[in-house]
């Protein structure tokens, strides 16, 4: 951390007074079910975000992303937030919540590194948001707990950013860690750590194929499942069992199957909890398998590049489950591997991805 001090000093002409860090999440299974009400079963990942701040007088913002070429610095002034800014509107949303919230908050300036690769499926965005609230937590003295840090994150996504995104990233940059499940009811925020078999780790690939949460297929199928839960009468789609399924069924096409992958998955949900607690790795596998499938047939996530990736992963003895984690229409898998045996599982499968699709697969799980 010391030469990100020196980039501090350099750039603003003083030390950081504050650092802080968190990191980007896979989610393990649970898929679309946060904004719809259900459950979620993230975990934390190796890379992370990392955060030096220091407060300044005045209203004025001066922020600094060393991942971003030209080493431009961009700024704002407190209280003048105006979205269209790119990157910069996460930093925005979070000061308009806080500000909204009647957190007291004078002016800063703030370097960001991350190594949660931005269009995977990892949360970069909700690793930038939690360790962003995390440093200015520290430095002003903030009354947030870290569940109430987390949904601030998402109210300045969703809010000011504008990406129809649920709870469950923020939540799991937060409070996750990298050897236990996080089991997290989104409609109550009741959330459980819940470890790994011993006799398994996990395996994650991006595809290379990006994705943007912003706008595009994401939105429609958060308006899609809003559409399906009105006109079977229900607040959210966590309202409805399996028993329900056959008159989902009924609703217009896509809806039914939108409905199908919702209810179903967060009944798996539950299912995996119970094979983790009882150390059935077997069952978590066919749990992640049959999610693929569901989200590859019913809720069309998908994409080509994924699907192989997964059939790849499948293919290995050492892999007992595999599936598309994140948002979707690009990003990464999480495969579940015999311990000891995820290197060599990445390694096949980036190889072998890249002779069949032509694309550069990147490890990320288990890191180098």
């Amino acid at each position: 951390m010391a030469g990100d001090a020196r980039t501090f000093e350099a750039l603003f002409g003083s030390a950081p007074a504050v650092r802080a860090r968190a990191p980007g999440r896979v989610n393990l299974i649970g898929e679309h079910t946060d904004y719809n009400g259900g459950y979620v079963l993230p975990m934390a990942i190796p890379q992370e975000t990392r955060v030096e701040l220091a407060p300044r007088d005045g209203r004025e913002v001066r922020a600094w992303s060393a991942n971003l070429p030209g080493g431009r610095i961009d700024s704002y002034v407190l209280g003048e937030e105006r979205r269209g800014r790119g990157w910069l509107d996460y930093v925005q949303g979070v000061t308009v919540v806080l500000a909204g919230d009647g957190h007291a908050l004078r002016g800063f300036d703030v370097a960001f590194r991350s190594d949660v690769p931005l269009g995977s499926g990892l949360s970069s965005s909700a690793a930038l948001e939690v360790s962003l609230l995390r440093g200015l937590r520290e430095a002003y003295g903030l009354r947030l707990d870290d569940v109430a840090l987390a949904l601030a994150g998402q109210r300045a996504e969703a809010g000011f950013v504008g990406a129809p995104v649920g709870v469950m990233d923020q939540l799991a940059s937060s409070l996750a860690d990298a050897r236990s499940a996080l089991f997290i009811d989104t409609r109550t925020l009741a959330h459980e750590r819940i470890p790994l078999p011993p006799a398994v780790e996990l395996v994650v690939i991006s595809s290379g194929v990006s994705h943007a949460h912003a706008g595009g297929d994401y939105r429609v199928r958060r308006a899609e499942c809003e559409r399906a839960a009105d006109l079977l009468g229900v607040n959210q789609l966590r309202d409805l069992s399996p028993a329900d399924v056959p008159r989902a069924m009924s609703l217009p096409e896509p809806l039914g199957r939108r409905v199908r992958h919702v209810v179903l998955e967060n009944a798996r949900v539950l299912e995996a909890v119970e094979a983790l607690r009882r150390g059935d790795v077997p069952g978590l596998g066919a749990l992640l398998d049959a999610s693929h499938a569901s989200q590859r047939d019913d809720y069309e996530v998908s994409v080509p590049e994924i699907d192989l990736l997964v059939d790849l992963a499948r293919a290995e003895r050492d892999v007992v489950g595999a599936r598309l984690t994140g948002g979707g229409f690009g990003g990464s898998i999480v495969a579940l591997a015999r311990a000891g045996s995820g290197a060599g599982v990445a390694a096949r499968v980036v190889e072998a991805y890249a002779r069949r699709s032509g694309r550069a697969g990147r490890v990320l799980v288990p890191r180098g």
